[in-house]
């Protein structure tokens, strides 16, 4: 049994996903199990140079590796699914639930990694699954991406059920929310509901995605030049709707960018992407075709650096240059904090003379996959929950659907707005805060997964700010001295040619330093001498320019 759980209780905390959007991951914990669901990753901003993605830490799940009983994917975008190749590196998880696109989407992540493949069990809406207390049962829901599910955990307490990502579409373009399955939960007694929170701070109901589609026909009704389409590439419905308008417009389409091909070349496998064969055509026979029969469906509508809409904006891209009569359609919203880089690639399309279309409510080209405010007040009257832990969301976004559970009737005390790593507790007795499991982040820089902390998340700001000093002495090891003028080199901090003086300051700060700490020292501690450069140096840096650049001072012994 573990430290923060008493006998028989069952715990609910989360590894990632609380007080952000992404890098999704909770576990419930019951008799020694383990139940995971999702596993996802955050795309870093403009402050974490150099990382390519956030993941969660995994430590406590290594340390608990033998209490593991699978992990289970409620649908398979990367804030949900991105992390799973990295998890695997660290801890051995033998199953994984998935269902429908979800699980091809990991099979392609899985076949990039040279590891034990753990075995992935597909679950359908109607399946269940049973454990030492604890049954696991499947709702269907609406989102962004086909075979999206909330998770039923039954346990001797009562059902605790987590929505996955959700907004209640009732004209959907797949298969409909499972509302029968939800009132059935309640009835049999939701002990508590951990529900996403996204959109707690948009009014009423998101519009459904056929608003999205008879929008979208009538902007192609006016389009005289090329289309460009900038959406999601994991959002199939939108990426078929897109590939039904064009044909409907006899237009072909020319698909841009990794993750789009990718996503419709799984999409087409699974059957969720239909088109004739000469529907889709490459780049090089773009040029064979008027620019009216031609749509181009391209990554880029988070305003990606190296993404092709970003690449075609600034004149960059290898294939597509922006012409006379383009238009560009953002088929999508910034995620938060995503803003600069779409207004940034909006701006270059602009002086380009092209014309833009972005949502609005002139213009419904995008509708958000999850529950806005109205439909968060439905899941709290179709499931009742006996307690609530707002999930999925910056902090400001969980606090607001706490508001809204409590207005739906809640008890303010059974509302728990809570921290990743924070354990709550249920047994007969009620709930409580049992405490905490270690909980963090791990940056990915390229392939390398480990211990990038953040010392050099700092390091690399400093650098990026200020720059870099390098001083690098020769120390005669007989004698103990310093055989000649310490070599200083700048990178980023200043040009030296035209900072002569400064640079002698720093070199004779340095050399004086290293002196000094020699005449003390009964042999040579290199370690001491550096350290005694680096405070020295700083000092006189910050004195006479107020920045702080990075310092490393290097001895050598002849």
């Amino acid at each position: 049994m573990s430290n923060y759980l008493k006998d028989n209780e069952v715990g609910i905390y989360a590894l990632g996903g609380l007080g952000e959007i992404g890098k999704n991951m909770y576990c419930i914990e019951y008799l020694d199990q383990i139940f995971i669901v999702d596993c996802g990753l955050l795309f870093p901003d403009e402050r974490l140079l150099g990382i390519d993605a956030i993941v969660p830490d995994f430590t406590h799940l290594k340390e608990n590796e033998n209490k593991i009983v699978g992990l289970f994917i409620t649908h398979g975008h990367e804030d949900h699914i991105g992390g799973i190749p990295y998890l695997l590196q660290q801890v051995n998880i033998k199953k994984i639930y998935a269902s429908g696109v979800a699980v091809e989407l990991i099979q392609d992540k899985l076949s990039e990694i040279a590891l034990d493949k753990p075995n992935i069990i597909e679950y359908k809406s109607n399946h269940k699954f049973k454990f030492n207390g604890i049954t696991v049962s499947f709702v269907r829901m609406t989102h962004s991406i086909p075979d999206a599910f909330a998770i039923c955990f039954t346990t001797p307490y009562g059902n605790i059920i987590h929505s996955g990502d959700f907004k209640f579409d009732f004209t959907p373009l797949g298969p409909a929310t499972e509302y029968d399955k939800l009132t059935k939960i309640a009835d049999n007694g939701t002990l508590c509901l951990l529900a996403d929170s996204t959109n707690a701070l948009v009014d009423g109901f998101t519009i459904s995605e056929k608003k999205v589609y008879s929008s979208l026909r009538d902007i192609f009704d006016h389009i005289e030049g090329r289309a460009l389409i900038a959406t999601f590439a994991s959002n199939l419905y939108r990426v078929q709707q897109i590939i039904d308008i064009s044909i409907s417009f006899k237009r072909h389409v020319a698909v841009f960018g990794r993750s789009m091909e990718k996503t419709i070349e799984i999409g087409q496998n699974a059957g969720l992407i239909k088109a004739k064969k000469d529907t889709f055509i490459t780049a090089d026979q773009i040029p064979m075709y008027p620019p009216e029969q031609i749509t181009i469906l391209c990554t880029g509508s988070q305003g990606e650096p190296l993404a092709a809409l970003s690449r075609i904006a600034n004149g960059t891209h290898k294939y597509i240059k922006t012409q006379p009569g383009d238009t560009v359609i953002f088929s999508s919203s910034p995620i938060p904090g995503n803003n600069a880089g779409v207004n940034k690639t909006i701006n270059m399309l602009f002086r380009k003379g092209v014309n833009v279309i972005t949502n609005s409510p002139l213009t419904d080209v995008h509708t958000s996959g999850h529950a806005a405010s109205g439909e968060l007040r439905l899941m709290q009257s179709l499931v009742k929950p006996e307690y609530f832990i707002p999930i999925h969301g910056e902090y400001r976004m969980l606090v607001a659907h706490m508001g809204i559970a409590i207005e739906c009737g809640l008890r303010p005390d059974n509302a728990f707005v809570i921290d990743n790593g924070t354990v709550v507790a249920f047994s007969e007795d009620g709930a409580r805060i049992a405490g905490n499991v270690h909980s963090g982040l791990t940056y990915i820089d390229g392939s390398f997964v480990g211990d990038l902390n953040s010392a050099i998340i700092k390091e690399r700001r400093i650098l990026s700010e200020d720059g870099m000093v390098s001083i690098v002495l020769t120390i005669n090891e007989r004698t103990k001295e310093i055989m000649m003028e310490p070599t200083i080199i700048s990178r980023g901090f200043v040009y030296m040619k035209s900072s002569e003086d400064l640079t002698k300051q720093i070199a004779n700060s340095a050399y004086y330093t290293a002196q000094a700490e020699l005449d003390k020292q009964n042999g040579i501690n290199q370690l001491q001498i550096k350290n005694a450069i680096i405070t020295n140096v700083a000092k006189l840096i910050e004195d006479k320019t107020s920045r702080k650049p990075l310092i490393i001072a290097i001895t050598m012994l002849v």
